[in-house]
């Protein structure tokens, strides 16, 4: 077959260039650029193609395996059972919350039943020994490796009958045919193609360690994410408190389940009851509420603390951690509109205890009630956990699971719960309409 002719069309005005540029000579846009064959071309390359293996979809499941379980119990039941073979799992995570320290726990665990291999490309050999004896899984079951190149690894996932390989990580890993240096687009496109393809022929599961940018999204092309079969993230602060694995995309199983890990001396280890660990601490005063949220099908309490000081400057700061900023701005914007209080000229300052980040909407209520709290310098009348959407017109909106969070409440000594009206009668359940009068009911004054 001839060699074929290579042109470039330009993606905004459609012009055809025999040679690249940065710059399309017709209309003058920038990187418009891109590579396109020719109708010739698409013929002959159709017709040297071969033929699809063809089989039905019942046939397909006939060659399942079961899934390899790596015993840490939190983690194997948010992945959906454990890991999947010739699945592509990727994890990512800001320096130092553990993700190395996880992946060599798992890899210990999994090395008593099946066959594992651990691949560096940041650490020597010595160093990741020094952390398995550190972590008290030093083993001869367990073997590793240090590499930078795609293709080796690849070429040793298709020789090798491996149950599992750990990479870690994809932004230092580059391949013999690409001239970028590692951690470029190209060269992360290409590695994460490169040892996908190998993962999937020799049906080997496979997992990554990707790094994050300083925004806290996964570092590289989109791109990444799509190739993989599981995309997974570790949430928390790096020096303490609790660490939430969340999957973000999982082929094989729920994204809607996370794992909740502690970091100790012996690695992470699962928590088996992080809503008394969260309050474990609490004084109860004002600015202080608990609220009840769901991490994944689970219910967690967590506390909500706020302070609000009188501003010494022209303008009042607002600061938040663990909730988005934007979202804080528009509650307190919501309670001076709808209520009798004036935070305009003072400072507000929230914070969620342990490091827990709080995305879901059932926490605006427990939020405005600390705010409110901490303003007038009273406590909540009874011993209430709180939950509730809330608009901007003041109505306390319906959330899913108010039973599950009931539960957990009274199970850690809580009375009851407060939030939006039910359609059902609850329990130990206390249901308002709006901001204004469940602020009147539980903090004992008009507002």
């Amino acid at each position: 077959m001839a060699k074929q002719k290579i042109k470039y069309q330009c993606n905004s005005c459609g012009a055809i260039s025999l040679t690249w540029s940065g710059k399309c000579y017709s209309c003058g846009e920038w990187n418009t650029l891109s590579e396109k064959i020719d109708e010739q071309d698409i013929k002959s390359f159709a017709s040297s193609g071969n033929k699809l293996i063809i089989q039905s979809l019942k046939e397909s499941t006939k060659k399942d395996h079961k899934r390899l379980v790596s015993n840490l119990n939190e983690f194997d039941e948010m992945i959906g059972g454990g890991i999947v073979r010739g699945s592509v799992n990727l994890i990512a995570g800001q320096p130092g919350i553990g993700k190395s320290t996880l992946l060599l726990q798992i890899a210990f665990n999994l090395s008593k039943n099946y066959k594992v291999l651990y691949v560096s490309g940041e650490e020597s050999l010595h160093q990741i020994g020094m952390r398995a004896k550190r972590l008290g899984v030093l083993s001869d079951s367990i073997e590793i490796a240090t590499s930078n190149v795609a293709d080796d690894i690849a070429k040793s996932i298709l020789e090798s009958s491996y149950d599992l390989i750990i990479v870690d990580s994809i932004q230092t890993i580059s391949c013999n045919g690409v001239s970028s240096v590692a951690g470029s687009v190209s060269q992360i496109t290409n590695s994460t193609n490169m040892l996908t393809y190998s993962a999937k022929k020799s049906d080997t599961a496979l997992i990554i360690v990707g790094h994050v940018t300083k925004e806290g999204s996964i570092a590289g092309p989109k791109v990444l994410e799509h190739l993989v079969d599981v995309v997974l993230q570790i949430e928390g602060d790096r020096y303490g408190g609790f660490k939430i694995i969340r999957p973000i995309k999982n082929r094989f199983g729920s994204t809607s389940e996370s794992a909740i890990f502690e970091m100790t001396e012996k690695g992470m280890e699962p928590v088996d009851n992080p809503s008394a660990a969260l309050l474990a601490e609490r004084q109860v005063t004002d600015g202080s509420v608990v609220m009840a949220t769901i991490e994944g099908s689970r219910p967690l309490l967590v506390e909500v603390q706020a302070l609000v000081n009188k501003t010494s400057y022209g303008y009042p700061k607002r600061a938040a951690s663990g909730i988005d900023l934007n979202r804080l701005n528009l509650l307190v914007a919501m309670l001076e509109k709808r209520t009798k209080i004036d935070l305009s000229d003072k400072d507000i300052y929230i914070n969620i205890v342990g490091g827990i980040k709080l995305n879901e909407p059932a926490s605006d209520l427990a939020i405005c009630m600390a705010i409110a709290s901490a303003s007038k310098s009273m406590m909540l009348k009874k011993n209430l956990v709180v939950f509730g959407e809330i608009g901007l017109s003041g109505e306390i909106r319906h959330v899913p699971h108010i039973d599950k969070r009931i539960k957990e409440a009274t199970k850690l000594g809580f009375d009851g719960a407060a939030g939006p009206i039910s359609t059902k009668k609850i329990n130990k359940y206390l249901g308002f309409r709006n901001i204004k009068e469940i602020l009147n009911n539980l903090l004992e004054k008009d507002l």
